[in-house]
């Protein structure tokens, strides 16, 4: 079943996105478009943060009944996070 405050912050990025998109089209003022992008950025940070919290209450609790599938889901999780840490 979608998520439908995951689907609203998508399409909120999206607009967002085609707004930078134009506004490079037309040469806009450049921290004017990285301003933009940031937003674009931080509805994506929304959006993760969105898919996190479902992953933890939906995947990986049902994963806790297995062990070689919590091993799998919490090694997926560490991998993904310890990633994001060495950027």
């Amino acid at each position: 079943m979608a998520d439908r405050r995951i689907l609203a912050r998508l399409r909120s990025a999206e607009g967002h996105l085609r707004g930078v998109r134009e506004m490079v089209e037309k040469d806009a003022y450049c921290i004017d478009v990285i301003r933009q992008t940031r937003a674009v950025q931080s509805a994506l940070d929304r959006v993760n943060a969105l898919l996190v919290g479902r992953h933890l209450n939906h995947c990986v609790r049902r994963a806790m009944a297995s062990r070689e599938r919590r091993e799998q889901v919490l090694g997926e999780l560490l991998d993904l996070f310890g990633r994001e840490a060495r950027r």
